[in-house]
């Protein structure tokens, strides 16, 4: 097959993209629980985990299966200053069409919510909360106390903890789910499927057993981590199917040696 690792490289290309949403049993789970917490009576709801855990996808993923169900909207990218954060808010909540420079009353905004408490219900998904000060969590939560806001926050784990851990915030988070990195064998389903997913079922049966432990021993399950070795691996494979073809065409399995290479490149082992 042509460009076949080329292809293979690709499928790791780190996205946040819905067409790459792998589902594997934990991910799965804080799916299902997410998609139960917007029925719930809830203010605000934490997913939190390490870096390169899903979370970001999951909540895209979120937004695409549930915006027809709920009013819902999905800040992907963090509000620069509180300003922007607010101007985005308003603009959703009310409808209208602003200029970025309309000087927003943030309380008359809360008191526009209490009215239309029991008329409407609004969904934040927001991405990345942890590049957010306290100002705009507070701004969160008032809103948020006007049972016609709702948020769902994502955020780096230790990100804000010392704001969630207060007594008047912590009383509004009506649950905390924490995604963590895959288990071993969730990586190698996670691996095989976005191989499969791209036809390269020859290359999914071509990686071993003793391939996937050593991948999970540099990566420990990072979906980040894992991505950026895999897209490695076959950068490497594509440079010697390219040009020297001869040093991997009677191999067996993924070659130790390569992977070994790859680590190196990124840093997991030292030369």
């Amino acid at each position: 097959m042509k460009d076949r690792f080329q292809i293979a490289k690709n499928a790791f290309f780190d996205t946040v993209n819905i067409d790459d949403y792998i589902e594997i049993e934990s991910s799965s789970m804080v799916m299902n629980q997410l998609k139960n917490a917007i029925h719930k009576p809830f203010k605000i709801v934490i997913l939190y985990g390490k870096p390169g855990t899903g979370k970001s996808l999951l909540l895209k993923n979120l937004f695409e299966e549930r915006k027809c169900l709920k009013e819902m909207y999905f800040f992907e990218t963090p509000a620069n200053n509180q300003k922007e954060f607010l101007w985005q808010l308003f603009k959703a909540i009310t409808k209208e069409d602003i200029s970025f420079d309309t000087n927003i009353n943030f309380l008359e905004l809360v008191d526009y919510c209490r009215r239309i408490q029991n008329k409407k219900e609004i969904i934040f998904l927001i991405d990345e909360a942890q590049m957010y000060s306290k100002d705009i969590f507070e701004l969160i939560r008032l809103l948020a106390d006007t049972n016609t806001i709702k948020f769902i926050v994502s955020l780096h784990q230790h990100g804000n903890e010392e704001l969630f851990a207060q007594t008047h915030f912590s009383s509004r988070i009506w649950e905390k789910i924490e995604l963590k990195n895959a288990t071993p064998s969730e990586q190698s389903t996670y691996i095989n499927k976005k191989l499969v997913n791209k036809n390269l079922n020859n290359i999914a049966d071509y990686i071993q057993s003793k391939n996937l432990k050593l991948i999970y021993k540099y990566t420990k399950g990072n979906y980040r981590e894992c991505n950026k070795l895999m897209f490695t691996i076959f950068e490497i494979y594509e440079y010697y199917d390219r040009y020297q073809p001869l040093k991997i065409a009677n191999s067996s399995g993924i070659s130790r040696k390569i992977i070994e290479m790859a680590g190196l490149k990124l840093g997991y082992i030292n030369a």
